[in-house]
């Protein structure tokens, strides 16, 4: 069976959803790409001797970290014995879209490149789960809450870049309310709600998280402080699940300067379980809704 796969528009409902985003395509693409030379059983090296290129080369192609020239592509093709000109156009039209920017790319001077990749991955994101302990996760923060937290992670650049950051953090916040969006599914700290600004920002935030709350594929959910310690006591982590099937599920984990993008079914697996407990352990979401309703009467 051929790696390549096509996603003809189709009312019934049959056709599979086509990956979203440059991000996406590059994974799916390498995906397949190594499907076909391991199916070959070409080694990486050899692989890339065809292409002039190294075999590290090759591994980043395979994992979708670099954009795909059509050449190289089309020469991988014709190694792994894919002759067929409709089967060879499939591939080659892949990478032409995966090499097409995403929106954020106008952000991209603002943007650590590290981020760039998590942004491909949320945009084409069929669920994503999250746990946050410190601060309101991005796609759920106003407009002032996002000023701030921006504000506190980059205290020395100019105005200029802090709204272009701001702005892109709400255009972000759409993918929650446009049609065939992720479900999303937030377990958030007590803490988190009063790390940051005064009363009036505090007040906004929650009212905000109870409108989120509201939409049908948002799920929240808050663990008080008086539950004590809990399974994920380590920091904030983020697992995304995709449609495609091509793409594995990842857990992403941001630090100060980087992140990591695990995607071993064992570490997958692992912070599955523990968001699962997570889960259990946190007020249920009507729970929730009225535990920020109290909140706010406090504040």
């Amino acid at each position: 069976m051929r790696a390549a796969r096509s996603y003809p528009d189709s009312a019934g409902g049959h056709a599979q959803r086509p990956p979203q985003g440059p991000t996406a395509l590059r994974i799916v693409l390498g995906n397949q790409l190594r499907q076909l030379r391991e199916a070959c059983g070409i080694t990486a090296g050899a692989a890339g001797h065809a292409i002039r290129a190294s075999h590290a080369k090759i591994s980043r192609m395979e994992l979708g970290r670099v954009g795909f020239k059509e050449r190289d592509v089309a020469d991988l093709l014709t190694l792994y014995g894919i002759t067929d000109e409709q089967e060879r156009g499939t591939f080659l039209a892949l990478a032409r879209q995966s090499n097409v920017p995403g929106w954020w790319h106008r952000y991209s001077d603002v943007l650590p490149s590290w981020f760039e990749r998590y942004l491909g991955l949320e945009q084409a994101s069929s669920v994503i789960r999250t746990y946050e302990p410190q601060i309101i996760h991005g796609l759920l923060q106003t407009e002032e809450c996002a000023r701030a937290v921006i504000m506190l992670g980059y205290p020395d650049v100019c105005a200029e870049d802090i709204e272009r950051r701001v702005t892109l953090r709400m255009k972000r916040q759409k993918i929650l309310t446009e049609p065939g969006g992720p479900n999303f599914w937030a377990v958030i700290d007590e803490a988190a709600l009063w790390r940051l600004g005064g009363r009036s920002m505090m007040q906004e935030q929650i009212r905000h998280l109870i409108e989120m709350a509201e939409i049908p594929n948002v799920t929240l959910q808050v663990i008080p402080f008086y539950l004590g310690a809990h399974v994920a006591v380590g920091g904030p982590f983020s697992i995304l699940r995709f449609a495609e099937p091509d793409l594995p599920d990842i857990v992403y984990l941001e630090q100060l300067t980087s992140a990591l993008y695990l995607d071993e079914v064992r570490d997958v697996q692992h912070y599955q379980a523990v968001m699962d407990r997570l889960c259990v352990q946190a007020k249920p979401p009507a729970e929730t809704i009225r535990f920020l309703s109290s909140t706010l009467k406090e504040i």
